[in-house]
């Protein structure tokens, strides 16, 4: 992984080199009050060093003024950068991020506008590029939302592989994002059985009719995505109930608060999440670029 330039700051010089497993602590202590922020950051911080047991091994950066880490920002999975960065900091984390030839950045508008001016001046061009609305839910103000009769809420199996595998395929085709399945359906599969344990179902006259995934579990937080209804089973309910039951396992489990976002414009989605309780939190900007 390379390394960013030394960048000198009115406070002193900002060193980049990537984290490692005697890092961790310290990362950890940095992101864990402002979880709300950096929850996804946050995971993907405890996952280094956890080689094989992670569904794509993490790669973290960490922006150093001497002995004291004043900064971080994860490569892949999904390229992030800290909330509330020093411009400084940012500035010399800024480096290798804009080497990247192609990647997926979901972080806070400011710094992903900084960084997108850094990687078009390279000739990078953008796939998707949108705003999303972080929302978050406390443990008391959830107003949970019953399934109707004849609607089973369960933990995804094996067996559920392929309808989850098109529900992925289908969400990813109304986002106007490229499918990976056509070029690579076996990597594709594998992806989505990795996060086999992390979804929830819902199931109606034997069939399955919506999925949730809490794709970050910590103490801190929880962060639900790839939420998808098939479309025949839309405006029932399905959705409401079903991140309803993702949330109360979430607060059984002593989360926090559960958090997930909504694009910008998906006025449906806005007042489904609002209506369980869900508020906006902060504005993010997706890029997907080559």
């Amino acid at each position: 992984m390379a390394t960013a330039p030394e960048v000198q700051g009115r406070t002193g010089r900002v060193v980049v080199r990537p984290l490692r497993r005697r890092d961790r602590a310290a990362a950890v202590e940095r992101l864990r009050d402002r979880a709300r922020d950096d929850l996804f950051l946050l995971d993907q911080v405890r996952q280094i060093g956890a080689g094989a047991s992670a569904d794509v091994a993490a790669e973290v950066l960490g922006a150093w003024r001497g002995a004291n880490l004043v900064g971080v920002a994860s490569l892949r999975p999904t390229l992030v950068i800290e909330s509330q960065i020093e411009r400084p900091v940012l500035e010399a984390l800024l480096g290798p991020l804009s080497d990247l030839g192609s990647g997926l950045v979901r972080t806070e508008v400011g710094a992903t506008a900084v960084l997108w001016e850094r990687l078009a001046a390279r000739g990078r061009r953008a796939l998707v590029d949108r705003r999303e609305t972080s929302l978050v839910l406390e443990r008391a103000a959830l107003r949970a939302t019953s399934p109707t009769r004849g609607v089973a809420i369960r933990v995804a199996g094996p067996a559920d592989l392929e309808p989850l595998v098109e529900a992925a395929r289908a969400s990813l085709r109304e986002e106007g994002r490229p499918d990976p399945f056509i070029g690579d359906p076996r990597g594709f599969r594998r992806w989505v059985a990795a996060r086999l344990p992390r979804a929830l179902l819902a199931e109606q006259a034997g069939e399955v009719s919506w999925v949730g995934y809490a794709d970050v579990r910590l103490d801190e937080g929880w962060l639900l995505q790839g939420i998808y209804t098939w479309p025949a089973w839309r405006r029932r309910g399905l959705a409401a109930a079903g991140v309803t039951a993702l949330c109360q396992i979430a607060f059984a489990a002593g989360a926090e608060h559960v958090q997930l976002s909504v694009v910008e414009g998906n006025v449906p989605a806005h007042s489904l999440y609002e209506h369980l309780g869900f508020r906006p939190h902060s504005t993010l900007r997706t890029l997907l670029f080559i």
